[in-house]
């Protein structure tokens, strides 16, 4: 009787896991679809969910028309320099707060924390300010700053540093050691799953970004591809198939990221919350 419930229970856990694991697809597939249908065929009632006479030629239009090797190129430029300025500041400050002693260092970190809970839309005009005084509107390191250093992504590495004992660190200092040798052979390393999930974090953020973009960069060529996909929009309202196209070229180098990463990805978050 017992083995008749397990098997029932089971079914019922994988059954429920099918069932949302399809609703929670089933949006990207028809988005796949559409982006394969001829013009107009997804308008009809009731949608299509198969093409009919599958075609590339809204991912053509794309590429030919409405420069999107150019947007695709300024997107990877972007999130690509925006995970090294992130690893660069994130982990040497995650670092210097688990393990290096300073003075106000706890109460510094405190009022980090209580930032968190500031919207951070708020901090965007008077960085924009500071940025045109500054001569960096329109450029790439405009684009980089707000990433380069973040609350969450400091929090996040340092409460990995602090699962590293203190014991292995003070045994490198005694072999003589410096604090720069110690941070590159011994802390680095032992963060990789951490350093994966910040690449993946930042990566999705800036690249799934719109809003900053489109306030620091004003300059057509020089826009990423969620702001060029909404100025498509604009100019395509009726055309679905091609703004399925863009979404799709928008999210597959994410979706690809994400799914060779995932397994260090799960390991980064797990280890994150290991010591407070």
């Amino acid at each position: 009787m017992s083995t008749q419930v397990a098997v029932i229970q089971r079914v019922v856990v994988y059954g429920g896991l099918l069932v949302v694991s399809a609703l929670s697809l089933f949006p990207l597939v028809w988005m796949l679809m559409v982006s394969l249908m001829q013009p107009g065929e997804s308008s009809t009632f009731p949608p299509p969910f198969w093409p009919a006479a599958p075609t590339v030629r809204n991912y053509v239009e794309l590429a030919t028309h409405n420069e999107l090797g150019t947007h695709l190129w300024n997107s990877l430029v972007i999130s690509v320099g925006a995970v090294g300025w992130s690893l660069l500041f994130n982990t040497t400050a995650g670092y210097a707060f688990a393990k290096l002693p300073f003075r106000g260092r706890r109460s510094l970190h405190q009022l980090f924390l209580a930032a968190l809970v500031i919207p951070a839309q708020i901090a965007m005009l008077p960085l924009f300010l500071m940025l045109k005084e500054m001569h960096l509107i329109n450029t790439m390191f405009g684009v980089w700053i707000p990433s380069m250093a973040g609350i969450f992504s400091v929090f996040l590495v340092r409460q990995s540093v602090m699962a590293i004992p203190d014991a292995l660190l003070d045994s490198a200092r005694v072999d003589g050691a410096g604090e720069l040798r110690i941070f590159v052979s011994i802390v680095l390393p032992l963060l990789r799953p951490i350093l994966v999930t910040l690449g993946v974090l930042t990566f999705l953020g800036v690249w799934n970004d719109f809003l900053w973009p489109l306030i620091v960069l004003n300059d057509s060529e020089s826009t990423t591809l969620p702001v060029a996909l909404a100025a498509l929009g604009r100019e395509h309202v009726q055309d679905n198939e091609l703004m399925m196209a863009g979404a799709v070229v928008t999210i597959a180098p994410t979706l690809l990221l994400f799914i060779s990463l995932q397994r260090y990805y799960v390991q980064g978050l797990m280890a994150g919350g290991v010591k407070g």
